[in-house]
């Protein structure tokens, strides 16, 4: 069972955990003041297997996406792109921007990062056919257990099966809902089989990773 987004170790061994440091490395926007290129690129060529991440946009926390933030968010992209690593994506509530600074970067026929990680995403369906064409997974968080979340539900429901992930996003041990919650809520509302489900998500998984 792949926990695609989490920070800390779920205590499960049956649960593979991606981002805990030494899978994803990168700056958050949130930080992008206190990114060092050199330090990234080092501490990727160390650890071939890594991917980079967390990075993105953010409008969570201000309403205007600064200079800086913006550069940081393309220069990391142009390092997954020279490196060849998949790209964990962060976008609170500005996913299309993301997305067009991603193609503003990568004009047509650049080499782009292999693929993409779209964490908690909750944009309705109309940007799912640009993810698809990123070679982007959605990754399917807490949210989908909360009733009153109808179209984040109905996202869950919709995203095609080669996309599908699920995630706990969790920052401590044992807070929050654990990822065989979320994959079980998922396949109810996919009506899915839940076996089938862990298996259809951990290969999405491997294929984040499958050009590394």
């Amino acid at each position: 069972m792949t926990d695609a987004h989490v920070h800390v170790s779920c205590g499960d061994p049956s649960t593979r955990e991606f981002l805990v440091g030494r899978e994803f490395i990168g700056t958050h926007p949130w930080d992008a003041a206190e990114y060092d290129e050199g330090a990234l690129v080092a501490a990727l060529e160390a650890n071939p297997a890594a991917g980079v991440g967390e990075i993105g946009l953010d409008r969570l926390r201000k309403r205007t996406i600064d200079l800086r933030e913006r550069e940081v968010f393309e220069a990391q992209l142009r390092v997954a792109a020279r490196l060849l690593r998949p790209v964990a994506l962060h976008g609170a509530k500005c996913w299309g921007e993301v997305v067009s600074t991603i193609h503003s970067v990568f004009p047509h026929g650049a080499q782009m990062p292999p693929a993409f990680l779209f964490h908690g995403f909750s944009r309705s369906g109309g940007l799912v056919g640009e993810i698809a064409k990123l070679n982007g997974f959605v990754s399917i968080g807490p949210s989908i257990l909360n009733d009153h979340a109808v179209n984040y539900r109905r996202l869950a429901a919709e995203i095609p099966e080669g996309m599908l992930l699920v995630e706990t996003d969790r920052t401590k041990d044992g807070e929050g809902p654990t990822v065989r919650e979320v994959l079980a809520e998922l396949a109810r509302i996919r009506g899915a089989d839940i076996a089938a489900l862990e298996a259809l998500t951990d290969e999405n998984a491997k294929s984040l990773f499958a050009n590394r």
